[in-house]
């Protein structure tokens, strides 16, 4: 008897092993992905572009707070703004049968096969911020970026007296923020025939970018009058360049609101910024995700209110 089922305990050891052999690199135990349906709870993925800016963490504790009021498991992937590790990450929360996916993409065109194959196993979508390109989602929740960069752009020109030398700091090249905010703010200025654009140039969404971009533009351009930055943390490392370069006078416009951003504002340094309220956008996307679970409609734009903060 012990020579029959020696043999047989062994087989099944050995299939248990390879089966674990193909999880992969990064793939949650089979216990850790059927614990959220173990427990009968809504599991809802957020996929962020990059935890290391302030917006999109202010957006993930918006989520994480709606989600604990909900009853709602959230499971946080951080992107770090690598296109090619969002891809996995979101095949991560596929593997693991989320029901919801909320997506922020760090480029809007490089997730549309991701979120294809998500929709393809019944898992619904949500694109949070920005939005995606190629591929359709269940809903897409964010501000209207258009009508920031006009915002921007209108207070901009209105500090300026309707004409001077500007500057535009772009964010991450391909991503719906970058465009749009972009889109409303030449709305405005080029109509202008007093503006005259200086330097427009990216610098990815990122502080350090923003003060080194903006320190090279400087180089060639003494006479800045004006900057609008498509967030934040540029116009802040852009406030930071022309600090050091003994500037004065330059008014310069951010976006997002963030706290930084906003002391920034009541301090003097910063003249604006567009407030879009991220922690809304994570609440609001829980709240979808949790009617697509249950089978409900939803619109498939979800607008989030602008303000603008300003001196």
């Amino acid at each position: 008897m012990n020579r029959i089922l020696t043999p047989l305990l062994a087989g099944a050891l050995a299939f248990g092993i390879a089966a674990c052999s193909k999880q992969g690199p990064g793939a949650a135990p089979a216990a850790e992905a059927s614990a959220a349906a173990a427990d009968g709870k809504i599991t809802v993925g957020l996929a962020v572009s990059t935890l290391n800016n302030p917006f999109f963490v202010e957006l993930r504790d918006g989520a994480a707070a709606e989600a604990k009021t909900q009853g709602v498991n959230l499971i946080t992937v951080d992107a770090q703004d690598d296109p090619a590790k969002q891809q996995s990450s979101v095949e991560d929360l596929i593997q693991k049968k989320v029901n919801v996916i909320l997506i922020n993409p760090t480029d809007s065109s490089a997730v549309a096969n991701v979120v294809k194959e998500a929709t393809s196993k019944g898992i619904k979508v949500v694109s949070l911020d920005r939005s995606v390109n190629g591929a359709e989602v269940s809903a897409h929740i964010a501000s209207d970026n258009i009508a920031g960069g006009m915002m921007a752009g209108k207070y901009l020109l209105e500090k300026l007296g309707g004409k001077g030398r500007i500057v535009e700091l772009e964010g991450i090249a391909g991503s719906s923020a970058t465009r749009e905010r972009g889109e409303g703010f030449h709305q405005v200025v080029d109509k202008m025939d007093g503006v005259k654009l200086l330097a427009k140039q990216p610098a990815d969404f990122d502080r350090a970018k923003g003060l080194s971009v903006m320190e090279n533009i400087i180089q060639g351009n003494k006479d800045i009058q004006g900057v609008f930055a498509h967030n934040d943390e540029m116009a802040l490392g852009a406030v930071k360049a022309i600090q050091a370069a003994g500037l004065k006078n330059v008014v310069v416009v951010g976006f997002d609101a963030t706290p930084d951003a906003v002391a920034a504002v009541k301090g003097g340094t910063l003249a604006a910024t567009v407030q879009q309220q991220p922690g809304l956008i994570g609440q609001y996307g829980v709240q979808t995700a949790k009617r697509l679970a249950e089978g409900q409609k939803v619109d498939k734009f979800i607008p989030v209110p602008l303000n603008l903060i300003k001196q």
